[in-house]
């Protein structure tokens, strides 16, 4: 899973929650995520402790048992792909295959964009294939967090 340019600490400690508990191999954070402290960490020690703690609050140690690196998404996403992996988007487009007609690859990064704006342009077209989920609401989406769980599941379980 990747998890590009998403703002909220807590977001980022849910998804390492969500990763733990249906066996996602690997977290990418890319952009401007926030990450948990890591070994021989260049941000600005009082700055990567304030991050780490606020994540610690809904990651419940999760952060430490899931696999991840911090990096520049272009680089995850290529890395990725030499390696096998399809990279499928969660974003509304209008070519986007809706979650219940999407049959996963076995190899499969799902990549996630920002809480608001949801995945940039640029980003978007670096990915294979673009999944949404079907909304029902009058809402037009879900939180980040809520959304990969409901995909992941699905791609685990199809």
């Amino acid at each position: 899973m990747i998890a590009h340019d998403i703002r909220s600490t807590h977001n980022v400690g849910s998804l390492l929650r969500t990763a733990e508990g249906l066996g996602i191999s690997h977290l990418y954070f890319t952009g401007y995520t926030p990450y948990p402290l890591a070994p021989n960490d260049s941000r600005l020690p009082y700055i990567a402790e304030k991050l780490a703690k606020q994540i610690h609050k809904t990651a419940l140690d999760a952060e430490d048992l899931v696999p991840w690196t911090s990096g520049d998404i272009t680089e995850v996403i290529k890395s990725l792909k030499t390696d096998g992996f399809t990279v499928v988007a969660l974003e509304q487009t209008p070519d986007s295959i809706k979650l219940p007609d999407y049959h996963a690859p076995d190899k499969v990064a799902l990549l996630l964009g920002r809480e608001v704006e949801g995945i940039a342009p640029d980003v978007l077209a670096l990915a294979d294939q673009t999944v949404e989920i079907p909304m029902f609401g009058q809402k037009e989406s879900f939180n980040v967090v809520q959304a990969a769980a409901m995909v992941l599941y699905d791609f685990r379980f199809k």
